[in-house]
């Protein structure tokens, strides 16, 4: 007779049934990002699951960037592309693509992939209901970097509204009090969605191991680090990680139990880092 399973796969069952447990009933926010919604195989992994966190009886929150998509459709129009500290010089105009790609296609892909796999999902921005309210913001160096905000406020009664019945799936855009549109990084609005939310965990899928302290070794992968020690070491942080880093010690010192930096590259590397007890990339909790 042919086993229904390998004694591995049920190891592996039994190991996750304690996180389970834990984390039954808890918020979790994942910013989504990188190779892991590039690759269509990625897509569909991404979304099996976190379709399969729902049914385990947590409440996930995807909080969404679109950035190489963004950069295409600028170059296509011949506008001109820029990033200072990890953040995108926004000018009218990029701010109107950045809406019309991450509200009008990246958002209702994930939402349809979502459905199509079993769980029902809500589309959401920054503009509707309210949902963020932003102020502008300057690159860590005080540089301009046009219609960029910082999240100034998050109204979670439109997100826990939508929770009830669906996943919430939020692009990372959001107007100020004069209703001008800003471009936020996706990173900055997982933490704020995170602290707001009260949530238990945010995870944040990227396209490398986790925190490197020398980004070209991978060897210098950061298993485990508190929030001090990854705000002590955020000067010697540039590019695309120094957002996220400083994400996830927002998130921390705003009540969250943990924030994971993930390789999104990876199949299936949420469930591993959520329900291993190993892990899968970095992990960053408050202080001991």
């Amino acid at each position: 007779m042919t086993p229904i399973a390998q004694h591995g796969d049920i190891r592996t069952l039994l190991e996750a049934l304690p996180y389970i447990r834990e984390f039954h009933g808890r918020t979790v926010v994942l910013k989504y990002g990188g190779a892991a919604m590039e690759d269509p195989a990625l897509r569909e992994e991404f979304a099996r699951d976190v379709v399969l966190l729902k049914y385990v009886g947590l409440n996930p929150v995807v909080v969404h960037g679109g950035g190489p998509e963004i950069t295409a459709y600028m170059e296509r129009l011949g506008l001109d592309v820029e990033f200072r500290g990890g953040l995108r010089v926004s000018n009218a105009e990029t701010v109107e693509v950045a809406k019309m790609v991450l509200i009008g296609k990246v958002n209702k892909d994930i939402v349809l992939r979502l459905g199509r796999h079993g769980q029902s999902a809500v589309g959401l921005s920054g503009d509707d209901g309210g949902l963020f309210r932003v102020v502008r913001r300057t690159a860590p160096d005080g540089s301009d970097v046009g219609f960029v905000g910082r999240i100034d406020r998050v109204d979670v009664d439109v997100i826990n509204h939508i929770a009830q019945d669906y996943i919430p799936v939020i692009a990372s855009i959001g107007a100020d009090r004069d209703g001008q549109s800003h471009n936020i990084n996706a990173d900055e609005a997982a933490g704020a969605v995170a602290r707001a939310l009260g949530a238990y965990k945010v995870l944040f899928l990227t396209d490398v191991e986790g925190w490197l302290r020398d980004p070209a070794d991978d060897t210098t992968l950061v298993s485990e680090a508190s929030a001090d020690e990854v705000q002590a070491a955020l000067e010697g942080v540039g590019g695309g990680m120094r957002p996220k880093l400083q994400a996830c010690v927002d998130a921390i010192h705003g009540g969250v139990a943990s924030a994971h930096i993930v390789d999104g590259r990876v199949p299936h590397s949420v469930l591993l880092e959520l329900f291993t007890d190993a892990g899968y990339g970095t992990k960053i909790t408050p202080a001991p």
